[in-house]
């Protein structure tokens, strides 16, 4: 996969003191990520790393990120603008650590903690995870604020068990 917002760091420099990387995605980032996410337009992007070394090449990372998107709701096909202020935790992890993912079932347990991004070869990239953030963000059904359905699609859908209920109903009499 092409890695639009590239912004590498050495997991070797992150020693005992937290660090603190901010990111701001210039127009021609916004515009490549915007298209890789299918959106009209990205006007901001701005994520606040601290990251501190855990154990044996584990980085731990809290994100703020802040962002500003265009996005196309569902109901009426319009573009609207939606604000994206999140926080999370990520941990940098080796790749070699991690286990393979062949024959690994997820249960709600496995996906308790913060998320662990593999990195190879001490490189930590800052600006593809800020990217991954965002696409994890973004409202998979986008809805323009105020915006509703057309009154025949808000009807209840009839019972299938009501024909049957009406059979029933004549037969009984």
């Amino acid at each position: 996969m092409e890695q639009h917002f590239h912004r590498p760091i050495r997991a070797g420099h992150i020693k005992d003191a937290t660090q603190e990387h901010i990111l701001v995605a210039d127009e021609a980032t916004r515009a490549e990520l915007a298209a890789r996410f299918g959106l009209p337009g990205i006007a901001l992007l701005r994520g606040e790393f601290v990251l501190q070394h855990e154990r044996a090449g584990i980085i731990a990372a809290r994100l703020r990120m802040c962002a500003k998107v265009t996005q196309t709701c569902v109901v009426t096909l319009e573009p609207f603008d939606a604000r994206i202020d999140e926080e999370s935790e990520l941990r940098f992890v080796p790749a070699s650590s991690l286990p393979e993912s062949e024959g690994v079932e997820l249960d709600p347990e496995t996906l308790e903690g913060p998320d662990e991004i593999p990195y190879t070869g001490d490189i930590l990239d800052l600006g593809e995870a800020l990217a991954e953030q965002l696409a994890l963000a973004l409202d998979p059904y986008p809805r323009k604020p105020g915006a509703a359905l057309p009154a025949e699609f808000e009807a209840e859908p009839e019972n299938p068990f009501a024909v049957l209920k009406a059979r029933r109903g004549a037969t009984d009499v």
